[in-house]
C-alpha cells in the first residue's frame, strides 16, 4: 500500500476528473438520484474530495477519509475554497479496511470510489466491504467503484507497450486468471485488482448488500480525446447538454459495462 500513497502523492486526481468529465458527471447523476434527501454521508477513498464537495454543496453533512495524507490535505483546502468546509464533520487519514474511527450504522449513505480496486488481496477487499457494511445504516445506500478486467485486457491488447507486463500472451493470461495488475514501468498507475463484471454483484451480496444497479461510469465516451469533446462543445450549450444527457442514459445499459474502465455499483445495506 506504500505505492498507493507514493502514486497519489504526485498524481493530479482532481485534474483527472476534469480531463475525463464523463466519469464525474455520470457518477454524480446516479449518486444524487439515489441519495436520501438529506443526511450524513461517508466518502472513504475520497481522494481530493471532488465528490464530497459537491455533496456538501447540496446540503449533506460529509465525513471525508482517504489513505493518502496529501489528498486529505488537498480536499480540506478545496472545501475551504468552495465555502463548504462547515458541512464536513472531518477530514481523516484512514484505511478502508479499518474504519474504527466511525461508529456502527453512523451514515445514511457511504461512498467507496477507489479502495476496492486498490486492494489486491481477497481478504483485504472483504475487510473493506465488511467495514462499509458496518458503518452504513440499515437500508442505507452505498456507491462502490470497481475496475473492469475485460476493459484492461482490451486496452492492453491495443496498447501493449504501455501496459507491461500485459505485452505478452503469458502476461495477459496471468492477468486474466488473477485480476491483479502491477505495472512494470515506474511511476505508472499503482497496482490494482480488476474485477470480472459478473462477480461484482455476488461479491457485494456476500457482504450483506442488495444490488440496485450497476452502471458504466465512462458510458460510451471514456476514450474520447479533448478534440472529440470540443466538437460537441462547439455545437452550442444546448446540444452539448443534450449529448451529455444521452451519455448518462446510455451508462445504464448492461451491454457497455465491458467498455467502461470504471463501474459504479449502487446497493443497499440489507
Amino acid at each position: 500500500m506504500d505505492k498507493v500513497i507514493q502514486y497519489y502523492s504526485h498524481f493530479d486526481e482532481w485534474g483527472r476528473l476534469d480531463r475525463e468529465p464523463i466519469e464525474f458527471l455520470v457518477n454524480g447523476h446516479h449518486i444524487q438520484s439515489h441519495l436520501p434527501n438529506h443526511g450524513r454521508v461517508l466518502d472513504i477513498g475520497a481522494g481530493p474530495g471532488k465528490y464530497s464537495i459537491e455533496l456538501a454543496r447540496r446540503g449533506y453533512q460529509v465525513s471525508l477519509a482517504d489513505f493518502t495524507p496529501r489528498l486529505v490535505d488537498i480536499a480540506k483546502l478545496k472545501a475551504e475554497e468552495a465555502g463548504v468546509a462547515s458541512r464536513f464533520d472531518g477530514f481523516h487519514v484512514a484505511d478502508a479496511r479499518d474504519l474504527s474511527l466511525f461508529s456502527d450504522g453512523e451514515f445514511d449513505a457511504s461512498l467507496m470510489l477507489g479502495p476496492l480496486y486498490h486492494l489486491q488481496q481477497a481478504q483485504d477487499r472483504s475487510r473493506a466491504a465488511k467495514e462499509l457494511y458496518r458503518v452504513t445504516k440499515p437500508g442505507g445506500v452505498v456507491f462502490v467503484a470497481f475496475m473492469s478486467r475485460i476493459r484492461l485486457f482490451t486496452t492492453s491488447v491495443h496498447y501493449p507497450e504501455a501496459w507491461k507486463p500485459n505485452d505478452s500472451a503469458a502476461g495477459l493470461t496471468e492477468f486474466f486468471q488473477t485480476g491483479a495488475f502491477n505495472h512494470k514501468d515506474e511511476g505508472r498507475f499503482t497496482g490494482a485488482y480488476y474485477y470480472d463484471i459478473e462477480g461484482i454483484k455476488p461479491f457485494m451480496e456476500s457482504h450483506g448488500f442488495e444490488c440496485v444497479k450497476l452502471i458504466g461510469s465512462s458510458s460510451v465516451a471514456g476514450g474520447m480525446s479533448a478534440e472529440q469533446w470540443d466538437y460537441w462543445r462547439l455545437r452550442g450549450e444546448g446540444e452539448y447538454c443534450r449529448v451529455l444527457q444521452l451519455l448518462i442514459e446510455a451508462s445504464e445499459s448492461p451491454y457497455i459495462l465491458g467498455t467502461s474502465s470504471h463501474l459504479l455499483y449502487i446497493g443497499r445495506k440489507g
